[in-house]
């Protein structure tokens, strides 16, 4: 009978009125009906309007949201559900250059693997949540006053993720390790529900994108062949969610943020670099191949300042300034800026030192922002993104850098890439540098450790008499032979790192990594303490002196035994430590003759490369990017080489492809370079005479390079000169800028637009732009470039001198591109 009932109320419950469940529209009538209510009684009770705007304008803009976020939600989701090549085919011209066909097939097969082993791998998903994403974020939420968070359903559902590109280096890599990257993108079907005290709430659409690296190490003449794993996150992964139930209150912006930035630096501190997983899969395998620290070196990063920020505060006259500050993030890494108040061009000269761990594949990242009082979320000022593995060709770096996502805006960066060194004799030179720079807190040395175990550690509730550790006599209970919940506290300078907490142990195994930058080996010291979580009591601690560290054999200690103070008798922690010294080299030259080789090589691994002409590229002066002096003969040389075979529009790549990594951040001014030989004389004349036309009709020319970086996703163009415009009225000499559109949209977003130069027949601006567009959908667009003069905006005829158009889909864009195109009458086009 009750199944009966049940099987009733299923069916009113399914019923449908106009297509829509008896349910939904309850639903629906006792939402509106609680709206009116509301409404009434604030005009009841003769409360101001405001307290109806307020909520009303909150609540549209929620709205507005959300719906753009579930547009992006159903797309990423309809993609997750196709079948595994034909997403990949799909997406081929959107993925790094290394990625071809067969690694399209290898990707299909890595997705059919991943599907049959997902219903498996929930199992590992709900432990990992509970027993370590749980506590991370319970800690995070308590500092925001929201206690309680714990989650109550975990079920990742049945889509798996999707591998949508795979490389496997083959040079440069150690006969012992193999190393992949894998393109990873989650959209699955997940249901996971939490509560934060009595607020119930729930986790749906959950997204992920990243760019995985596996490291397989060391190679084993035993199966499985391969010792062990190392995954993680080159840089911070894409990560997008939809709140639902009672926390869908919180999902708005300002609110929402916060439990994303919280989810965001979990997920950090678990795989995004410096941070790996490791999965050991042989027993013969010691712990501390796969655990222990290994950094690539140092970038040391000056940001200088920055020019001709957006305006975001509103002043009483309209737009006024802003209150700009910078974030500089490096995997999981993150430095922030003083905040300079009212200003577009702040002066921060703000120092930061970043531990790099894979110079290949990682990027250092720049954002600015707009400080702002109270919840509100502060405003972006635009963003930059550099490869780190160019920098580290080059030795150092100075340029002014572009900002992304932004109408103008520009950040002065100075980086210097600083190599680990285990000769103690170069010390010397590191603290003279540091000496030299006069900024107390930057490093000469690193410092890494591998804290594998501690023995014999005193129980909980012993006490200290005369420096030894002895049971209490009325603590004679299980409580007096209970065992610590031990963790180990490592400080050095002003950095704290902390280990895991193992339960109820005495010999606890913490088996993990640290690194630390030292100021001075000769006069730092290391602290570890060892605490007992259950009472915050110390139950041992450890001072090491960093200068015995440096008389030993290469500077390092494995698996070293050492005696801890106010501990036990025979209290001990095992642990092995390395002292690296922080070492500038200047880049090697390399011959001609080897150039090109070099560069195919290592464009075949994945990475930039950096010739000795790019080198004097990257040390360019502070000077603005609108400067006329600061246009350099290299950068119009580089153009000259290309028109060499050119005629009227011409095309040709720069002659390396180095000189295509240093387009992603080009610098405002470039130094100069000695003329070319006399064997060039044929080529200076044919870019003299390119120089000198007056185009096809007269209306002169104009000079630029087009490239796209598919790292970056960034088709970017620069403005190099305008030449022999024409001067109809000698006392009306135009004020030229060129203004860019890409076709066939003629919206803000699409515009670009250079300064304009005053009274100039022949500009040179050397400005680059940056458009953010897949390469698929690139090829399908066209770039309109037109010369405008400021000057005919107030006569009747237009402030158009001239035009020209280029079909993108007809260029190969992956190195650069230089043309010199004839400006021809304005096209009228329909709007």
């Amino acid at each position: 009978m009750g199944d009966n009932n049940h099987g009733k109320e299923v069916s009113i419950a399914n019923k449908k009125i106009a297509g829509y469940s008896i349910l939904s529209v309850c639903y629906t009538f006792v939402k509106r009906i609680s709206q009116v209510m509301v409404v009434y009684l604030l005009g009841y009770f003769g409360c101001s309007s405001a307290w109806l705007i307020g909520p009303v304008i909150l609540s549209v803009m929620r709205e507005e949201w959300k719906k753009d976020k579930d547009l992006r939600r159903n797309v990423a989701k309809a993609a997750a559900l196709c079948n595994e090549k034909e997403v990949i085919l799909a997406r081929v011209d959107d993925l790094p250059t290394w990625v071809f066909f067969p690694d399209v097939e290898r990707a299909e097969w890595i997705n059919r693997i991943l599907r049959q082993v997902w219903p498996n791998f929930n199992h590992y998903a709900r432990d990992l949540l509970k027993d370590t994403i749980e506590p991370a974020v319970r800690d995070s939420l308590a500092a925001y006053k929201m206690n309680g968070f714990k989650f109550e359903r975990m079920i990742l559902g049945s889509i798996p993720p999707r591998v949508g590109g795979v490389k496997v280096y083959d040079r440069n890599v150690s006969r012992n390790e193999i190393i992949m990257d894998l393109d990873i993108f989650y959209a699955g079907d997940c249901d996971i529900s939490f509560s934060i005290g009595a607020i119930k709430g729930g986790i749906k659409d959950f997204q992920i994108h990243g760019m995985v690296r596996v490291v397989m190490k060391p190679l084993i003449r035993e199966m499985p062949l391969v010792g062990g794993l190392q995954i993680f996150f080159l840089n911070n992964p894409t990560i997008d969610f939809n709140l639902v139930g009672v926390a869908d209150l919180l999902d708005m912006p300002g609110l929402s943020d916060i439990l994303r930035r919280i989810i965001v630096e979990t997920v950090a501190s678990m795989m995004v670099l410096p941070n790996k997983l490791p999965i050991t899969l042989s027993e013969n395998v010691p712990a501390r191949i796969l655990r222990s620290p290994e950094p690539e070196g140092v970038l040391r990063v000056h940001v200088v300042e920055a020019k001709d920020l957006m305006k975001k505060d509103i002043g009483v006259l309209g737009k006024g300034k802003s209150d700009p500050y910078a974030i500089i993030t490096v995997g999981a890494q993150e430095y922030r800026t003083q905040t300079i108040n009212n200003t577009v061009a702040p002066k921060w000269d703000y120092w930061c030192e970043n531990i790099v761990y894979e110079a290949t594949g990682q990027t250092l990242e720049l954002q600015t922002f707009d400080a702002d009082d109270g919840i509100k979320k502060d405003d972006s000022l635009g963003r930059a993104t550099l490869d780190i593995a160019s920098i580290s060709k080059k030795g150092n770096a100075d340029m002014w850098v572009t900002l992304e996502d932004a109408k103008h805006g520009m950040v002065h960066l100075r980086m210097t890439w600083l190599k680990l060194s285990s000769n103690a004799a170069d010390l010397k030179a590191a603290l003279v540098e540091t000496q030299l720079l006069r900024v107390t807190a930057m490093s000469t040395g690193l410092l890494m450790i591998y804290l594998d175990s501690a023995k014999n550690l005193p129980s909980a509730w012993a006490k200290r008499s005369h420096g030894q550790w002895v049971t209490s006599g009325s603590k004679k209970s299980a409580r007096a032979t209970s065992k610590p919940d031990p963790c180990a506290l490592l400080s050095l300078g002003k950095k704290q790192e902390t280990t895991t907490v193992q339960m109820r142990t005495g010999d606890p195994v913490w088996e993990q990594g640290f690194t630390f930058l030292v100021n001075n080996p000769q006069s730092d010291t290391l602290h570890i303490k060892v605490i007992d979580q259950k009472t915050g009591q110390d139950i041992g601690r450890l001072s090491y002196n960093l200068c015995d560290l440096m008389e030993k054999h290469l500077m390092q200690i494995e698996d070293q035994p050492l005696a801890l103070k106010h501990s036990g008798p025979d209290s001990k922690i095992l642990l092995s430590m390395q002292m690296r010294i922080l070492k500038y080299e200047e880049p090697k030259e390399e011959d001609d003759d080897d150039e090109s080789e070099k560069s195919k090589e290592t464009s075949d691994n994945g990475k930039g490369a950096s010739a000795p002409l790019v080198a004097k590229d990257s040390v360019s002066g502070s000077e603005s990017p609108s400067t006329p002096q600061s246009h350099s003969p290299l950068k119009k040389q580089a153009s000259h080489d290309s028109v060499a075979s050119a005629s009227s529009i011409s095309v040709s790549k720069l002659i390396t492809s180095e000189v295509a990594s240093n387009l992603d951040a080009q610098p405002p001014s470039i130094p100069s370079v000695p003329p070319p030989d006399d064997d060039d004389s044929e080529l200076r004349f044919r870019s003299n005479a390119a120089a000198k036309s007056h185009g096809d009709i007269g209306l002169g020319r104009v000079q630029l390079t087009l490239r796209y970086s598919t790292q970056r996703q960034r088709f970017i163009v620069v403005i190099h000169k305008v030449v022999n415009l024409p001067m109809p009225d000698p006392s009306n000499i135009p004020d030229p800028y060129v203004k860019l559109y890409l076709l066939p949209e003629r919206s803000k977003d699409s515009k670009r637009k250079t300064e304009a130069v005053k009274d100039n027949c022949n500009p040179i601006y050397d400005e680059t732009f940056e458009y953010l567009i897949s390469l698929g959908e690139l090829n399908s667009r066209q770039l309109e470039i037109s010369v405008v003069t400021k000057k005919g905006f107030f006569s009747s005829e237009s402030p158009i001198i001239g035009q020209a158009v280029i079909n993108l889909g007809e260029l190969s864009l992956h190195q650069p591109v230089t043309l010199w195109l004839d400006l021809q009458k304005e096209v009228r086009r329909e709007a």
